[in-house]
């Protein structure tokens, strides 16, 4: 739970011209359909969720998840999303574990990179690609500014 920060102006385009000429108040509320249905089109799941959006990308989520892996999932869900600078997760865990480290990655990265610096071990890299999956579906398809989960690994 808290805040999460990512850079606004990367990641996956979701918001079109609908929800950006629509009035304040109505903007908030179609950025945060188009987000639920986001979390929901990636099948991650849910007990029960609440999308809302404050200022502009600042994004509020509560309800309730399983697994802490679920609720880190769906922050990265709705941050990863061109136009998204803060999720506050309010969630709560039904089953509480340690968090994750998260990383954001910069020019350069690759997973196994990535995964040497937080394993020391490059081979490591499909634990964080798993860990990333539904929002990575090849694990050579990373850009600057997403953020990963980074898993702890025993």
């Amino acid at each position: 739970m808290g805040l999460f920060s990512f850079i606004k102006g990367a990641g996956k385009k979701l918001f079109g011209a609908k929800e950006e000429a629509a009035p304040a108040e109505e903007k908030a509320q179609l950025k945060a359909s188009v987000l639920l249905g986001h979390v929901q089109a990636l099948g991650l799941p849910f007990n029960s969720l609440k999308v809302s959006v404050k200022d502009d990308g600042v994004v509020v989520v509560s309800g309730e998840v399983a697994q802490q892996a679920d609720s880190e999932k769906i922050v990265l869900a709705l941050g990863n999303v061109e136009g998204v600078e803060t999720v506050d997760n309010q969630m709560t865990v039904a089953e509480p574990a340690p968090e994750a480290q998260y990383h954001t990655v910069v020019e350069g990265d690759w997973l196994s990179k990535i995964a040497d610096k937080y394993y020391g071990d490059p081979m490591k890299y499909e634990v964080i690609f798993e860990a990333n999956k539904p929002m990575l579906k090849d694990p050579d398809e990373i850009y600057p500014g997403q953020v990963l989960r980074i898993p702890i690994i025993n």
